[in-house]
């Protein structure tokens, strides 16, 4: 499964991660995805959920039930079979 590892970034840098993150994944055909945000303050989670809550391409995410640092994402599967032009 593909990951995302956040930490030791801020909130500006997490946005500007995920978000891209998610596009390469989508582009990529990936159903499911992890980030990893690390649990500290929460900072970092908030931001993540943020944008994924906002993004009409997730169809579900969640906290990993095994690793509470870790959100896992899946697409909607209307989004994968898109044509993109490049």
């Amino acid at each position: 499964m593909p990951q995302l590892d956040l930490h030791g970034l801020d909130r500006v840098e997490c946005g500007i991660k995920v978000k891209h993150f998610i596009d390469d994944n989508i582009f990529l055909k990936n159903k499911e995805f992890a980030i990893i945000h690390g649990i500290g303050s929460g900072i970092l989670k908030n931001e993540t959920w943020n944008i994924l809550r906002k993004d009409k391409r997730i169809e579900e995410f969640c906290i990993d039930p095994f690793n509470s640092g870790c959100t896992l994402v899946r697409v909607r599967i209307n989004w994968l079979y898109r044509t993109y032009v490049v």
